[in-house]
């Protein structure tokens, strides 16, 4: 089967398309797995990159755990309680863990559906945009199971824990309009332009310093569990650092300037 991930650059900005659209971009075999989990080690060594858009090819964003092999206990779903713990945790729970550790933004193209574990890869990206056929839904409860692969922490840290329980309780779908009105994605677009406004905003992000996004993210993962009082002190010494970049030096020098500045990664 072909690679699951076709990926292009773009300068600083990588785009990232699930590309198995005869099965809607099911997550359903470890070496999916292990291609975002390689993607994003190799993204993290990688001081060029700077933004990563991901989509899915096709008519589906992803379209969750596969259904038939659920049905047939094979594949990742195959094996005694035990077994199956270990491919969880061995296997798809290494996405969230990945994208989780991964320092440069990430920007959610949702092109259609995402559904299950679709859904909730979305929200392991920092920001979600969507066509206005996208659909929502943490569709677990309705074949009897449960989000494996981190929906119950990641989806109410989106859009609230009343709302969050409202789509993990009755596996409802959501249009795009209402995923807007939640803030479960940022922006509507029409099918035709959501890849142009999503590599837009990922030029804008793009054209700042690298060290400063990649800070300004570890900032805002660590806060999410931090103190007050400890997440100043880790912003203290993560200015220090920034303070002390070229990169730094050349934005301050091309604001008071009056000119676009060139940033070199250092």
């Amino acid at each position: 089967m072909n690679p699951f991930l076709q990926i292009e650059r773009d300068g600083g900005i990588v785009t990232v398309r699930m590309n198995h659209p005869e099965t809607r971009n099911a997550l359903t075999s470890p070496e999916q797995i292990q291609e975002f989990v390689d993607l994003c080690a190799e993204l993290r060594r990688d001081r060029s990159a700077r933004v990563m858009v991901l989509t899915g090819n096709g008519s589906a964003f992803c379209a969750g755990g596969n259904v038939k092999d659920m049905r047939s206990r094979e594949g990742i779903f195959a094996g005694s309680p035990f077994e199956l713990r270990n491919t969880y945790r061995d296997g798809i729970q290494r996405i969230p863990l990945a994208l989780y550790e991964l320092d440069i933004p990430v920007i959610a193209a949702v092109n259609g559906p995402a559904i299950g574990a679709g859904l909730d890869l979305a929200c392991m990206c920092d920001i979600r945009l969507a066509s206005s056929s996208a659909l929502f839904a943490e569709s677990f409860v309705r074949l009897g199971i449960v989000p494996g692969d981190g929906g119950a922490w990641l989806l109410p840290r989106v859009i609230g824990i009343p709302k969050a329980s409202l789509m993990a309780f009755t596996g409802d779908t959501i249009n795009a309009a209402k995923a807007l009105e939640w803030g479960l994605v940022e922006q509507v677009c029409t099918h035709e332009t959501l890849q142009a406004e999503a590599h837009s905003l990922a030029q804008r992000i793009a054209s700042n310093p690298g060290h400063a996004l990649r800070l300004c993210k570890r900032l805002l993962r660590e806060g999410q569990h931090m103190r007050l009082d400890s997440l100043l002190e880790l912003s203290a010494a993560y200015q220090s650092l920034a303070h002390h970049t070229e990169d730094h030096q050349e934005a301050v020098a091309a604001f008071m300037d009056k000119r676009k500045p060139e940033y070199l990664d250092r």
